[in-house]
């Protein structure tokens, strides 16, 4: 595993990568592997338990100091926030918020209106993600603020457990000051990133685009051992992410709210 690999599922990524190569073909795409999720806007009156599941009771990995708990989690006036604070358990000594699509979902627009926790060694984190606890290979798509620098947002997309793909895009007045809208436009032969309407990122080469659908997550977690990516911990107090509201709509499909990115694309 990489540094920037934020987010092995469950298990080690290396090693289940080396099985998803031996095991997995990589011919298919979004369409053949069956997208299950249709278009969507959440705009977080509640957690709908018919649309996220809500990570509890683990964590990703050796990387991660955190434990997931439902209790990171709740919506306060239509607000999904997610925590990060301590709290012992087993093997951890802080507890952290996440929430993923119980469906996949393949090309289209995804967009999420979000404001960033702050504080060094915290990862504020948008993606998307299909691996092989899912019996797939590993794809994802990723936009990550990182608690030591609130200034900027990482875009990233792993293939195939293959990342590498990272670019640093500002994030003006900063993401942990206010609510900013990140999104990124999925198609087979094309992967555009935005931010606040903004194309920051456009990826053509065939290789680095994701061919498999993929779940959707919101996520805040911490770190005590990649202090070279996201600092070093610097906790104080609890540190909460939250989150607007979040869309995904399906390629060929209008938009369904005015300040959709696939409002300009249609």
């Amino acid at each position: 595993m990489t540094t920037t690999s934020a987010h092995a599922r469950k298990l080690s990524v290396a090693a289940l990568a080396i099985c998803s190569i031996a095991v997995f073909p990589f011919s298919a795409s979004a369409q053949e592997d069956q997208a299950t999720g249709t278009s969507f806007v959440d705009n977080f009156d509640h957690v709908n338990p018919g649309l996220w599941y809500v990570s509890d009771g683990w964590n990703n990995g050796p990387h991660q100091n955190c434990t997931w708990s439902k209790k990171q989690v709740n919506v306060d006036n239509g607000i999904l926030q997610l925590h990060f604070s301590e709290q012992k358990t087993a093997d951890r000594n802080y507890a952290c918020g996440e929430i993923s699509t119980l469906k996949r979902y393949g090309y289209g627009t995804y967009e999420a209106r979000i404001k960033s926790a702050t504080d060094s060694g915290l990862n504020s984190a948008f993606f998307t993600y299909i691996g092989p606890s899912d019996k797939k290979p590993h794809d994802e798509i990723d936009f990550e603020v990182l608690g030591k620098n609130t200034g900027q947002v990482q875009v990233n997309q792993y293939i195939s457990a293959k990342g590498g793909n990272e670019k640093v895009v500002p994030v003006p007045g900063g993401a942990d000051k206010g609510f900013n809208d990140y999104a990124f436009v999925w198609e087979k032969d094309r992967l555009r990133y935005y931010l606040n309407g903004r194309l920051v990122q456009e990826v053509t080469d065939p290789s680095k685009i994701p061919t498999h659908a993929q779940k959707i997550f919101f996520s805040l977690w911490g770190t005590d051992t990649l202090s070279g990516w996201m600092g070093k911990l610097a906790y104080t107090q609890p540190a909460t992410m939250q989150v607007d509201r979040v869309a995904f709509t399906a390629a060929g499909e209008k938009c369904q709210f005015p300040e959709s990115v696939a409002c300009a694309l249609n």
